[in-house]
């Protein structure tokens, strides 16, 4: 299940990372922001991963 977990939080960081660049490239700040927010969530999602695999 590790590995799933990785690889989905990988998927909504560059989701998020899509979504920062779009809203940046189109002057939606909005998008900016919520890009900013999912890839702090992928980043956190990946952190306790990490910490999860430490303990293994």
């Amino acid at each position: 299940m590790g590995l799933d977990d990785k690889m989905g939080n990988k998927a909504e960081e560059l989701k998020g990372e899509a979504k920062e660049r779009m809203g940046g490239a189109t002057g939606d700040e909005s998008m900016q922001a919520e890009g900013k927010t999912d890839k702090a969530k992928a980043d956190l999602k990946q952190a306790g991963e990490k910490v999860k695999d430490a303990f293994k």
